[in-house]
């Protein structure tokens, strides 16, 4: 069962990390300047669509705890409230963080050509903002009914779609304009939409009798949904946030690091990817298990799942430090940026199994409804323990990236213990929802 779930998942997530590298592959022509936008945009933009984001988690663990009591005629409903939570919430925020991105762009980096690149490529990318929302909001419900197939078909097309359109418009292909690094933000922007057309489609293929589109749910239905995904909103947009706070200190030692730390925190992502597939399975198979009232169940869905991700992370290890350099090799053409992401990448490599075991957790705590919890298990170490220390040790004592990623490991490690054992105390089967 975690595997039907877990498999599509991986398989769509996979398809956009090789968009990521593809996206790396072509902007990386255009020189350390054009990688150091993208990848600060990137960063940024996440922080912006973050908030938006964490709607799927109400959605997902209503859905999935509807599908567990057996009232599948209204599975979808809770997809509905999320649709409509993105567009309210998404228009006027789109709006502001347009508006805002060229102050956020001079905060985060001082040299003017990285600055010059990155505010239109951050500002097209925000624009796909209601289209995130709403993608995310599907993928959770996918995902809660155990139909995460459409979920990977969507995102093949979608990608697909994305990898051309980069081709096209980063090198002016085909007649079109050479837009450069704006290009591939263009070219994003537009397949996200695209793709949010074929969730609708879909949608209404598969889900139409289970209330898509037409159990639109009450005021009080709305808001309870709304802050039962308020703490996973805010823990996006802090660990976003973070994520952002992370390239400003990297920021302050070089643009060379800022490169390199592109590479690293995309390739990571990547390699993650089926343990994060496992993560949304075991968020689903949590809330199912609770819909039966079945506690033990539950409990059972949360550790199997943490133990097959944190066997998959020892297994990447031992094959990921070896080979460390020749896959950096595949990205970074300037021998410097990559020495200095050589070792950092080694001791990130050296706390995966520690890494994935957590997210697993920490997802399983959002599937039985716990989303406070997990919010502050996150917010708590990045925010109090990890940034300051990174600071500290990177820019302020001169122990630069490789520093960072030490800091980087205990953090991640920490958490996850962390996690382990607030699922071990059982507290999340007080919640109602």
């Amino acid at each position: 069962m975690i595997w039907g779930i877990a498999l599509p998942i991986m398989g769509g997530m996979m398809s956009q990390n090789i968009l990521n590298l593809v996206d790396i592959g072509m902007v990386g022509r255009l020189g350390d300047a054009a990688l150091a936008a993208t990848g600060i945009g990137s960063f940024t933009n996440y922080l912006a669509i973050s908030f938006i984001i964490g709607l799927s988690a109400g959605v997902q663990a209503l859905a999935a705890r509807r599908l567990g009591e057996g009232k599948h005629s209204e599975t979808a409903i809770p997809l509905n409230g999320g649709l409509l939570l993105a567009l309210l919430i998404g228009i006027p925020l789109c709006i502001v963080l347009i508006v805002a991105t060229p102050w956020a762009f001079t905060f985060l980096t001082d040299d003017p050509a990285v600055r010059e690149l990155g505010t239109p490529y951050l500002q097209v990318r925000i624009a796909s903002m209601v289209a995130v929302g709403m993608n995310f909001s599907f993928r959770g419900y996918w995902s809660a009914i155990h139909m995460t197939g459409v979920y990977l078909r969507t995102l093949l097309i979608m990608h697909a779609i994305n990898i051309f359109l980069n081709w096209v418009l980063i090198f002016g292909n085909l007649g079109a304009p050479e837009l450069g690094v704006y290009g591939a933000g263009l070219a994003t922007t537009i397949s996200l939409y695209i793709g949010t057309g074929l969730y609708m489609f879909f949608g209404l293929r598969h889900a139409k009798g289970k209330g898509f589109l037409h159990g639109i749910p009450s005021r009080n239905s709305l808001w309870r949904q709304f802050k039962l995904s308020l703490p996973s909103s805010m823990q996006q947009l802090f660990f976003s946030a973070g994520l952002v706070t992370l390239v400003w200190i990297v920021g302050q030692i070089g643009t060379e690091e800022v490169a390199a730390i592109n590479v690293l925190m995309t390739f990571h992502i990547t390699a993650i990817l089926p343990a994060f597939g496992v993560a949304l399975a075991s968020t689903t198979l949590v809330g199912n298990a609770l819909g039966r009232d079945d506690i033990e169940d539950a409990a059972l869905w949360g550790w199997n799942c943490a133990a097959l991700t944190f066997v998959y992370g020892i297994c990447l290890s031992l094959i990921l430090i070896p080979l460390a350099n020749p896959i950096l090799g595949l990205f970074l053409t300037n021998p410097e940026t990559r020495e200095l992401a050589y070792l950092p990448m080694v001791l990130w490599a050296s706390v995966i199994a520690f890494d994935t075991m957590g997210m697993v957790l920490m997802n399983a705590l959002i599937g039985a409804g716990d989303t406070r919890r997990a919010m502050w298990i996150s917010v708590i170490w990045q925010w109090v323990f990890f940034l300051p220390l990174a600071y500290l040790v990177g820019p302020v004592l001169g122990y630069g990236l490789l520093g960072v990623w030490i800091v980087n490991g205990f953090y991640r490690t920490g958490q996850a213990i962390n996690t382990a054992t607030q699922w071990a105390g059982r507290k999340w089967t007080h919640i109602k929802i």
